[in-house]
């Protein structure tokens, strides 16, 4: 429990006994009223000196009408109603009042931190301290004294300090911190760690590749950090509530306290109990359940939804989330692995090895997959070939000179710009065309894995109430429509330059219906303008790309598509308690308030239509943190 918090507790159990003995000394004592006062004025002053505070505070800088004000006015006043004409003295219940509103908040400031604590955990993945290779030994720093290109040694138990690539050791880390899985994941030289990740069993000898604060796991601390930043409409909506109501019921208050006793023609004998009701209107009114609540829910679900490796950048992204009708997906690296490999070659006027050659060395310096798997096909680059006047041709492939010859590789578009007149293939996979000096050479097969859980994901998708699935890929149509056929996906868009995905995605958000909103997941490499463009743009497993959390909304920490559906969830079950709560706290409120409004409602009822709305609205808050 924080100091804090700490302090609130040791003050509402000491108003309690303070209350106690002033009530039995009082019944026992029969003091006058000044004297009930004085008594009573001890524990309410213990429970209520900050509220007071607040008020007065808030008053000088212009924030005078907001629930302190009400609290205390409606306490105080309670406190000395006592002394007017026929009234009866409201003392014990003016204390009682007070130290249920301190309850209230300690109820928000447990359920708040509860959030906090977890996020914090979440996050307390950074390592305090790194070991550190120089001069030939291993010393202990700082971890944000290490520098980029330094060997660090991370031991079994030890936490990755920051971004590198394993260069010598054989091991498994723990990345559930970052992507909420426990199957450890197989770590081996040339591999890339992310900081944050537990390291498992063996030694490893890692060269960092960023510093400290531009780490992985730092990205991920700021990108928590900052989410509340950005209110939902929800939220927004309380704030400017809030900002109207309570001065509309500061007076209604005194119209009730004032006004009927006036037209009554018996002021003096009737105002006691019109002030008694104005006073109970005031307690019942406070907005306390919906300020708390409201926000206390959107921020237990984005922690809910990082502990399970989904992080969102604000709750206005959540609530977003939550009214989603159609979600597009991007093919490669969303839905299929993106790990490619030669499943065929199919050669013209050369031999195959040839075709093969041909086109591994004109993509010998891409870094695209298709292009890694051409390499990985025909390893031996020491091959004395001169490749030289290397052009990649955005959205059609890539032109180089191979031992003086020009070499065209990409799709049937590139093979027409230079004349070469291709052949069609029925392979499944995506095709790459070859062209030697603008003559035909061939085309090899490449195969794309579709990732596990990617039917899964659809099925999903469609059960929770999305109402149309879209894939987008610049692959071929046929290609595409196996892919779509197999996972259910209803609609499919290939042979797309990126500029065609934007357009497509403004099409289909003309098309979207009433309050719907439009996910867009990619994998945040290469689709940064769509990203940007969709009402919700979703980036799969990008920790590793800053385009992508610059430009998407919501980042997941693994490249899992079912990880989109259970985003979905999260945001509308947050939702759902939000809407819950806003509906229970106003229906109750109207309810004791037009009690209160005909003399009906008690100063207990009141405090149950606050405090006690309160502490159930923030106890059903808390279970947006589950996720």
């Amino acid at each position: 429990m924080e100091e804090e918090t700490r302090k609130d507790l040791v003050r509402i159990i000491a108003a309690s006994v303070l209350l106690i003995a002033a009530w039995l000394t009082d019944r026992a004592a029969h003091l006058p009223l000044w004297g009930s006062l004085l008594l009573f004025a001890v524990p309410w002053l213990i429970a209520g000196y900050d509220v007071i505070a607040e008020a007065a505070e808030n008053a000088l800088h212009g924030e005078i009408f907001d629930e302190n004000l009400l609290m205390f006015i409606a306490t105080a006043g309670a406190l000395c109603i006592g002394f007017l004409p026929g009234a009866e003295p409201e003392f014990a219940e003016a204390v009682f009042v007070m130290l249920f509103f301190k309850v209230g908040e300690l109820f928000e400031e447990l359920a708040e931190g509860k959030s906090r604590r977890s996020i914090s955990q979440l996050m307390d993945i950074r390592p305090d301290t790194a070991e550190v290779e120089r001069n030939g030994t291993v010393i202990t720093v700082a971890a944000q004294d290490v520098s980029i290109g330094e060997i660090v040694v991370i031991r079994p138990g030890g936490r990755v300090p920051a971004d590198g690539v394993v260069v010598d050791g054989v091991s498994s880390l723990d990345t559930s911190a970052l992507t909420g899985e426990s199957t450890p994941r197989a770590i081996a030289a040339e591999d890339e760690v992310m900081s944050g990740c537990i390291n498992l069993s063996g030694v490893l000898r890692v060269r960092i590749t960023r510093s400290f604060g531009e780490s992985t796991a730092s990205r991920i601390l700021s990108l928590v950090e900052s989410a509340a930043g950005s209110k939902s409409r929800s939220e927004t909506f309380i704030t400017r509530f809030a900002r109207y109501y309570t001065p509309a019921v500061v007076i209604c208050a005194v119209l009730l306290a004032f006004l009927p006793p006036a037209l009554s023609g018996d002021f003096s004998g009737t105002f006691a109990v019109w002030l008694h009701r104005a006073l109970t209107f005031l307690v019942i009114s406070c907005p306390c359940a919906l300020v708390i609540s409201v926000p206390l829910t959107f921020f237990g679900g984005i922690g809910g939804a990082s502990r399970r490796g989904i992080l969102v950048k604000g709750s206005s992204y959540l609530e977003t989330l939550s009214r989603t009708g159609t979600v597009v997906l991007d093919k490669t690296g969303t839905l299929t692995e993106g790990v490619f490999e030669v499943s065929a070659i199919h050669p013209e006027q050369c031999s195959a090895d040839h075709l093969l050659h041909l086109a591994a060395h004109a993509e010998r310096f891409s870094t695209h997959p298709v292009a890694v798997s051409l390499r990985q096909a025909y390893p031996d680059e020491a091959d004395d070939c001169a490749v030289t006047d290397v052009e990649e041709i955005a959205g059609l492939g890539i032109r180089a000179r191979v031992n003086g010859d020009t070499v065209c590789v990409g799709n049937t578009r590139l093979m027409d710009s230079v004349g070469a007149k291709w052949l069609p293939c029925e392979s499944a996979g995506t095709v790459i065309h070859v062209s030697v000096n603008g003559g035909y050479a061939g085309h090899i097969v490449i195969s794309d894995r579709i990732k596990q859980d990617a039917a899964q994901a659809v099925s999903a998708l469609k059960a929770s109430g999305v109402r149309k699935t879209v894939m987008l890929t610049g692959d071929r149509a046929d290609t595409a429509k196996a892919v779509a056929d197999r996972l259910g996906i209803d609609a499919y868009h290939a042979e797309l330059l990126p500029q065609h995905k934007v357009e497509i995605v403004e099409q289909l958000l003309s098309e979207k219906s009433g309050n719907e909103s439009l996910i867009f997941a990619g994998d945040g490499i290469n689709d940064a303008p769509v990203l940007a463009r969709a009402d919700i743009g979703l980036a799969m497993g990008a920790l590793g790309s800053e385009a992508a959390i610059e430009a998407a909304d919501i980042v997941l920490m693994d490249d899992k598509p079912s990880k989109i559906a259970e985003a979905v969830r999260i945001a509308r079950r947050t939702v759902s308690i939000a809407r819950q709560n806003i509906i229970f706290a106003i229906a109750v409120k109207l309810a004791v308030l037009v009690l209160a409004g005909f003399g009906m409602a008690p100063m207990g009822l009141a405090v149950f239509a606050d405090v006690g709305v309160t502490v159930l609205a923030v106890l059903n808050a808390s279970r947006a943190l589950r996720g």
